[in-house]
């Protein structure tokens, strides 16, 4: 009997903001019983940190260069196979609901679903438009209850003679961080700083220190819920390019200065004279108003659930929970994703299928976001097909992966220095202990950055004695060898995946005997 597919994606969601894995931060009861009663993966990875090419990494099998998705701006070629046509094809019912973000109109709208309803773009989070087939329509409520709804209704509706395939693809928790009115007053008292909140970004890669992501000086009013002052870039630089768009960052608090910020809810006013108080005042709006937007997906993963025990669809139902990449959350200072650093690179999985999977299980195994689809396409009993590049993870789930399963994770992120973020381009692996990174900085400028003059650089870290990638070892003579061997690792899986290199691994060694 084929199982049902369940399969539960937020955006943004870092895996420490779920109690399950320990972050300390918030409780989540309902993914945690996905751990409880499933299995926790510590370990997997995200091909691209970034929505749109996850998503299409996630429904193709492939990684970005094949699937050709591999900026905010390159959507989905929907004639492309993907894993819903597959299931529909042997008697799935499929359906996605929610964020898709992988373009619109009649070339890019999902293709391979029985029923569709997805938000343009980002969405909204109060009364949002839903675009389906018969247009777009504005639908009133909160987001993240209305694609739940959205999705018992189809669950309710089905031929329960037949299994189904559903994408229950949550807009929450992503910037800017709007809860459900029932949550607004939690998380009271303040939360601990990350132990890399003041980084100072020495002794790293120069990416690093000109990313524009960090909490001090790059979040806006809107981000944590202040009002914006009336006037121009004395109030804050704009986070957009754009003058038509006056959405301003709040500044950084010169010493010996003062401000005065103002709660956009409550009118409630706030007089810093201290720099550093600012910062930790912004962390503090940041990490709650994130926090209360992840309870609302907490609340209605319970349910879904609820629904599957109501209907005894649990025992054959897999379901899946986790996000399409990363989050920082204060990590080095910042918010946002993008980087192949540890907080943005580690997607949060929990599954759950009493069937196949034992309860409690936590593996350490190397997973990523192309091996979802042949994983659903293993359990339905469907051959794999010869252009998905992932491995169905059904071995990790079973305990059965041996030494002969996957030892690295690729990432690569091709959006050098775009306009808001001003993140540099690279690309890397992941094994179970050590992170290469290549900074290759878009030197043919593909994507129109304003300068491309930054040079290439490398980045190598021990995760095991540097978690909090502080340390970057390239050229250090301990490291040598290491270094050697990631090199061979990231060269070999770029060959086998076909993405061509922009470094020359010969010089590269050649330098390093240098050094």
């Amino acid at each position: 009997m084929q199982p049902n597919i369940l399969f539960i994606m937020s955006d943004d969601h870092a895996a420490r903001a779920i109690s399950a894995y320990g972050g300390g931060l918030n409780h989540t009861p309902n993914l945690d019983r996905l751990a409880k009663e499933g299995m926790r993966l510590d370990r997997c990875y995200v091909t691209n940190s970034i929505c749109t090419p996850s998503r299409a990494a996630i429904l193709t099998g492939t990684y970005n260069h094949v699937n050709t998705v591999t900026t905010l701006d390159t959507h989905i070629d929907n004639r492309l196979p993907n894993v819903a046509k597959h299931l529909r094809q042997s008697g799935y019912q499929t359906a996605i609901f929610g964020k898709w973000h992988l373009g619109e109109g009649e070339a890019h709208e999902p293709t391979g679903f029985d029923e569709w309803a997805v938000v343009p773009g980002q969405g909204l989070y109060y009364d949002p438009v839903f675009i389906d087939r018969d247009g777009p329509r504005v639908v009133e409520g909160y987001a993240t209850d209305i694609i739940t709804d959205m999705s018992l209704d189809f669950l309710e509706r089905r031929d329960r003679q037949r299994p189904f395939f559903l994408m229950c693809h949550h807009k929450a928790p992503h910037r800017n961080f709007v809860c459900n009115h029932k949550h607004e007053d939690l998380f009271q008292d303040d939360l601990p700083l990350p132990e890399s909140f003041n980084d100072t970004y020495e002794n790293r890669a120069a990416a690093a220190a000109a990313a524009k992501m960090r909490i001090r000086s790059d979040m806006t009013y809107d981000d944590l819920g202040l009002i914006q002052p009336e006037g121009g870039s004395e109030v804050g630089r704009p986070m957009f390019p754009n003058p038509h768009i006056q959405n301003r960052c709040i500044p950084e608090l010169e010493p010996g200065g003062s401000m005065t910020l103002i709660d956009a809810r409550t009118g409630e006013n706030f007089i810093f004279t201290d720099p550093q108080k600012l910062a930790e005042f912004k962390y503090q709006r940041y990490i709650k108003r994130y926090l209360r937007t992840v309870q609302s997906i907490d609340d209605n993963v319970g349910r879904m659930l609820d629904y599957l025990d109501a209907e005894g669809l649990a025992d054959n139902t897999i379901v899946i929970y986790t996000s399409d990449q990363g989050f920082f959350l204060g990590e080095h200072g910042w918010f946002d994703k993008r980087f192949i650093y540890e907080e943005s690179l580690q997607m949060p999985f929990l599954v759950r299928y009493p069937k196949g999977i034992g309860p409690g299980g936590v593996s350490k195994d190397i997973a990523m976001n192309v091996d979802f689809a042949p994983t659903f396409l293993d359990y339905a009993g469907l051959t794999i097909p010869s252009y998905m590049q992932g491995t169905s993870m059904r071995p990790v789930f079973e305990g059965s992966a041996g030494e002969d399963w996957q030892d690295v994770a690729y990432h690569r992120y091709w959006m050098h220095k775009d306009v808001i973020h001003n993140a540099f381009a690279h690309y890397g692996i992941r094994d179970q202990r050590y992170k290469l990174i290549y900074w290759y900085n878009d030197p043919l400028n593909q994507l129109g950055a304003t300068s491309g003059d930054e040079p290439p650089e490398w980045e190598l870290f021990d995760c095991d004695a540097d978690p909090f990638e502080l340390h970057n070892r390239a050229g250090d003579p301990e490291y040598i060898d290491v270094f050697k061997a990631m090199l061979g690792k990231l060269d070999a899986k770029m060959a086998e995946i076909g993405d061509l290199p922009e470094h020359d691994s010969a010089a590269a060694l050649a330098a390093l005997a240098c050094s």
